[in-house]
């Protein structure tokens, strides 16, 4: 997936400071002489002030205003680490013909995988 931390205060402690997003495209520009290199990114907001209580992980949602996604461009520097998302099912089947490319786009709120490496879990947690 193209998910990522992004680390937007970093005097504070794992998800308190970090903001997760989703970047749709990186590209790069020059002005003046000087190269940009950028990413697209949808912002996802976190639910809650701690970890959910059954499992342990942050849940998060994409974040929209109003119906507008909320999409913005940023500097790749300030791409922290790469964050992995699980979707929350609820009780509706999966259909069949769902494939990987469009989960981040069918489910509506997801965990914040702490275990998906050793540095995910140090990070956010």
């Amino acid at each position: 997936y193209n998910c990522v931390f992004i680390n937007a205060q970093p005097e504070l402690e794992g998800m308190q400071g970090l903001e997760v997003v989703r970047a749709l495209c990186f590209f790069s520009f020059k002005y003046k002489w000087v190269l940009y290199e950028c990413t697209m990114v949808h912002w996802f907001d976190v639910i809650g002030n701690t970890p959910d209580e059954d499992m342990g992980m942050w849940i998060v949602q994409p974040s929209f205003d109003g119906h507008s996604p909320n999409i913005y461009m940023i500097h790749i520097n300030a791409i922290y680490h790469t964050a992995h998302l699980l979707p929350i099912y609820g009780t509706d089947y999966i259909p069949h013909n769902i494939n990987f490319c469009h989960l981040l786009d069918a489910f509506r709120t997801f965990c914040v995988n702490k275990f998906a490496n050793h540095h995910a879990f140090e990070i956010a947690f």
